[in-house]
C-alpha cells in the first residue's frame, strides 16, 4: 500500500472532523502521515511526530521565533524530507485539505497520485490568505483527483478539473444513534433548562449572532446550548443573555451525551461568502442523533435535507421561531421513519470505500507528463 501524506490546515486535535473520519479509515491499511501546519515557538526547528494508532502519525513542525516568512517554505521542505528519511517513505501519494500546503511540498515531485479533497471555499473564510486562490490553482493543475465536501462546491469546481468528485458529509450512525436513547446529562449542561436549542461546532464568523440574539429574546424561556471553541472573532462580540450557554469544546466522544438532552438542534449559520459553499457535517449527525433540526437556508442544507422534508429551514426571527415550535412538536417515530432509510447511504465507511477506489485506480495508471512537471512547478 502507497503511504499517505497529508497536508491540512486543521489540527488532528482540534474539531473531529472530515480529515479525520477519512484518514483513521486509511490508517487502517496504510501508513498515513498526517502533516499539520507549523507551530511557531522557541527551540530549535524540529519535527515532532506522534503515533495515534495503527497506521496514524501526526507530524508538526516547530519553527523558531523570527524566522522569516519567505524562508519558512524551504525550512517545511527540509523537515518534510527528514520524514520522508526516517520513516522511509518511498512509494507516496500527497493529499492536500489546503491550496497553502504547496509551498512545503514542492520538493516531493514523485507522488503516485495528488488528490485535493477540498472541504471548504477557504478562500471565503475570514483571514485567508492573499494569494490563497492563485495556490488553489496550481494544486487544481497538479492534482490527480479533486474531492469535494458538498454539491455546491463540486458546481464551483467542476469546470476547473477534468476529474471532480463530490463526496458530502458523511456520518457515523451508530456513534450518534447513542443520543436516540436517555443519557445522562452532562454536568455542565444539567442545570439548563428545558427546552433547549443545541448547537455544536466552531463558533465563528459563519454564525448568524444576531439571529441567535433575537431569538434570545423574543423567546426568553428558550434556551439555547452552544458547544465548542470560539474562532476568528472576538469573544465580547458573542451574545450575552441568561438563555444563551456557551459551553466550550468537547471531544467527539462525548456529542451524543450532549446532544441526547436538546430538544431542537439549529443550525443557525449567516448567509454570506463564508457559508455559500458549506455542507455541514452536523447535519446528517443531528438527525441520526433523532434530534428534530432547524436550519436557516444553506444551499447544501436545503438540498436535500430541506426538500426531502428532513430538516426545517427558517431565515428570520420570526420564523425561526415559527419553525422551532413546529419541531417541538414532532413525532419521535415519524420523523425516525424518513430519516433512518436517508441516513443509511451517507456513511463514512460507505465514503471512504469509493474514495479509495477512485484512489487506487489514480495511482495505478503512470503520471502524464503535464502531472509531473506540473508537481515540479506547483
Amino acid at each position: 500500500m502507497l503511504d499517505l501524506l497529508c497536508f491540512s490546515h486543521l489540527r488532528w486535535d482540534f474539531v473531529f472532523q472530515r480529515p479525520q473520519h477519512l484518514m483513521t479509515r486509511f490508517a487502517r491499511e496504510r501508513r498515513v502521515f498526517y502533516i499539520e501546519e507549523p507551530v511557531i515557538g522557541s527551540g530549535p526547528a524540529r519535527l515532532v511526530v506522534t503515533h495515534r494508532g495503527e497506521g496514524l502519525y501526526v507530524a508538526v513542525a516547530h519553527v523558531p521565533t523570527g524566522v522569516r516568512a519567505e524562508d519558512l517554505p524551504k525550512l517545511q521542505q527540509r523537515l518534510v524530507s527528514r520524514l520522508r528519511k526516517g520513516y522511509d517513505i518511498d512509494d507516496y501519494m500527497l493529499w492536500y485539505y489546503t491550496p497553502m500546503a504547496l509551498d512545503a511540498s514542492r520538493h516531493l515531485t514523485s507522488p503516485r497520485a495528488v488528490v485535493y479533497d477540498c472541504m471548504d471555499e477557504l478562500s471565503a473564510f475570514r483571514g485567508a490568505p492573499p494569494d490563497l486562490i492563485v495556490r488553489e490553482a496550481e494544486l487544481l493543475c497538479s492534482a490527480t483527483l479533486v474531492f469535494t465536501g458538498g454539491h455546491s462546491l463540486y458546481e464551483a469546481k467542476c469546470r476547473q478539473h477534468a476529474r471532480v468528485y463530490p463526496f458530502p458529509s458523511s456520518v457515523d450512525v451508530e456513534h450518534f444513534a447513542a443520543a436516540r436513547h436517555s443519557l445522562a446529562d452532562p454536568a455542565d449542561q444539567a442545570p439548563i433548562p428545558h427546552p433547549r436549542l443545541g448547537f455544536y461546532g466552531v463558533i465563528d464568523e459563519r454564525l448568524d449572532l444576531d439571529l441567535l440574539s433575537a431569538l434570545a429574546i423574543t423567546r426568553p424561556n428558550w434556551h439555547m446550548v452552544l458547544v465548542g471553541p470560539v474562532a476568528k472573532i472576538d469573544v465580547g462580540d458573542l451574545p450575552a443573555s441568561p438563555n444563551i450557554h456557551y459551553l466550550g469544546m468537547k471531544g467527539y466522544a462525548e456529542l451524543p451525551q450532549y446532544l441526547s438532552g436538546w430538544d431542537v438542534a439549529l443550525l443557525p449559520f449567516a448567509r454570506n461568502e463564508a457559508t455559500r459553499y458549506i455542507s455541514p457535517t452536523k447535519t446528517p449527525e443531528y438527525l441520526a442523533a433523532g434530534r428534530p433540526v432547524v436550519s436557516t437556508s444553506i444551499r447544501d442544507v436545503v438540498r436535500p435535507y430541506g426538500d426531502q422534508g428532513l430538516v426545517r429551514i427558517a431565515d428570520t426571527p420570526g420564523d425561526m421561531e415559527v419553525a422551532v415550535e413546529a419541531a417541538l412538536s414532532e413525532n419521535a417515530e415519524e420523523r425516525a421513519a424518513r430519516v433512518d432509510p436517508f441516513l443509511s447511504w451517507m456513511s463514512w465507511d460507505r465514503t471512504w470505500t469509493r474514495m479509495h477506489a477512485l484512489v487506487d485506480d489514480a495511482a495505478a495508471i503512470p503520471a502524464s507528463p503535464r502531472i509531473r512537471s506540473a508537481a515540479r512547478a506547483a
